[in-house]
């Protein structure tokens, strides 16, 4: 769910969604056909009793279209060029509204010409919430970082002298778990660190244990609204209640499980070598912890039982945090005196090797600005295309011409050549008649189906750039074969043990 990347760039590691410019291509070319099949159909999220115009085979259309697969092949560019991934979508989200309204602006009919505005302001507001939400798990993230509790995990891992194997287990198992609260990619990249300190020259295992660390990432994150953007974005739309989300929960472990099975027969037996690496973990660092734990609570209880948006809950978990940083820089300001009034002889402190006490703004500065600004672009963009007619186009051939779960487990498979966060983002623009159980398999599938590539998820991406060159785009792919049947076998699982929600009663928002 929440971004990491901050934490890396230091060490030149940059995690980008690459996307094969060859299947946009082909989406694009399908897209243009559907344009001529339907033509009479026209959409907008939110819209409601607007007057909407069906520019699907106009100018403008095809304009948007066309910006806005050329500013994705940019994002896939990124590693090439070095332009971030926010600036192309950014862009491109402008320019789609700006011909969207022009044409609204041009009709004589009055009622027309708030249209615009009105979708956009609906899209801004669904990217306020995720914004807030994202920007105060980011800094309690950051802030936990800062106090070593990652550190200190890792640290306790490599020194135990486990086995290969059992390095293997714990490392899956512990990104099962931690991903649902900590967000799959922190998680990833954290286990990825303890693979590759215990794994060392062993390339092989470092490999494997990397593809393992993934795909239970992706797979733990399923089944919580704070593992993954894609869950939380159906939770903060109200579609699937908190509670719900945890009969994914089987599901999500025979995704991860039958793979790993695979996998650990190819881990070897031996032992890695043993190390002596220690972390300390600085004042109040399990006081953020809980009040991490906190905030959650009090978003889902925001949630759940007062009827008020979640982003609420995260927002005062925040300031509670920025209130307890008050405290904690107040101690670091005594010792860190302390320190210089030791004029030189022994002082051992837990923030010994800090030259300024905590800010906690400095942990709010380190929020990834970047994938915010992304989300942005992303949501504003097809928010635009939607407004077009397009979302209606890609909404009557999947979840009508091909049927709900056909049509989900499409969503799966395009998650992982494309980026699961744009496909969700299109599905509940979408809005499909489905019942709990469908919305509850998309949500699957889209979770992990990036699994199947290492390019399909933004922990495979990011675990590329921490284990590069072992770690590879080859090396996963070895392993399709397995994750992709994780993938069925969770399907069908979740098929058959929530048989009961599929009513084939649409649920109503």
């Amino acid at each position: 769910m929440i971004s990491a990347y901050k934490l890396f760039e230091a060490r030149g590691l940059y995690t980008l969604n690459h996307l094969q410019v060859n299947t946009t291509l082909i989406m694009t070319l399908l897209m243009s056909i559907l344009i001529f099949i339907f033509p009479q159909v026209s959409f907008a999220a939110g819209a409601g009793d607007l007057p909407l115009i069906n520019l699907t085979t106009h100018w403008v259309g095809y304009a948007s279209l066309t910006i806005f697969v050329f500013a994705y092949v940019l994002v896939i560019l990124e590693d090439k060029i070095h332009m971030r991934k926010s600036k192309p979508v950014m862009l491109a989200a402008g320019i789609i509204w700006a011909m969207v309204a022009i044409i609204y602006a041009q009709q004589p009919d009055d009622a027309f010409h708030h249209t615009a505005e009105v979708l956009i302001r609906h899209n801004l507001l669904e990217f306020v919430e995720l914004f807030l939400f994202l920007l105060a798990a980011m800094t309690y993230i950051n802030t936990m970082t800062e106090r070593g509790i990652f550190d200190s995990l890792r640290s306790w891992l490599v020194n135990q002298g486990f086995s290969l194997k059992t390095i293997f287990w714990l490392t899956g198992l512990l990104a099962f778990v931690i991903s649902p609260i900590a967000d799959n990619l922190t998680t990833a990249l954290l286990m990825a660190t303890v693979a590759m300190a215990v794994g060392g020259d062993n390339t092989k295992f470092v490999a494997i244990a990397c593809i393992n660390i993934v795909v239970a990432a992706n797979a733990g994150g399923a089944f919580s609204p704070f593992g993954d953007i894609t869950t939380l974005m159906v939770w903060q739309k109200g579609i699937v209640q908190f509670e719900q989300f945890f009969a994914l929960v089987i599901p999500s472990v025979v995704n991860w499980v039958i793979p790993a099975v695979i996998m650990s027969m190819a881990v070897g037996k031996g032992h890695p070598a043993a190390t002596t690496e220690k972390a300390v973990l600085k004042p109040g660092a399990f006081t953020v912890v809980f009040l991490f734990l906190l905030t959650i609570t009090m978003a889902v209880c925001a949630h759940n039982f007062l009827h008020i948006p979640p982003v609420i809950g995260m927002m005062t978990g925040l300031g509670l945090l920025k209130v307890y940083g008050y405290f904690i820089k107040i101690n670091d300001k005594r010792q860190l005196a302390l320190m210089g009034d030791a004029n030189g002889t022994s002082f051992k402190s837990e923030v010994a090797n800090q030259e300024q006490p905590f800010n906690i703004f400095q942990q709010l500065e380190r929020a990834e600005w970047d994938t915010l600004m992304f989300f942005y672009g992303i949501i504003l963009s097809v928010g635009g295309l939607g407004a077009i007619g397009y979302l209606a186009l890609g909404s009557e051939l999947m979840y009508v011409d091909m049927g709900p779960t056909n049509a989900n487990i499409l969503v799966g498979v395009l998650s992982a050549i494309i980026d699961n966060i744009p496909v969700m983002f299109a599905v509940l623009a979408m809005m499909p008649s489905m019942d709990l159980g469908q919305w509850l398999l998309v949500t699957l599938t889209a979770g992990v189906g990036g699994s199947m590539l290492s390019i399909g998820s933004a922990a495979g991406v990011a675990v590329m750039g921490q284990a590069r060159g072992i770690y590879t785009f080859f090396a996963h792919i070895k392993w399709i074969w397995a994750i992709a049947l994780g993938y069925a076998a969770s399907i069908w699982v979740h098929l058959w043990l929530n048989a009961d929600l599929f009513d084939n009663i649409p649920l109503t928002l």
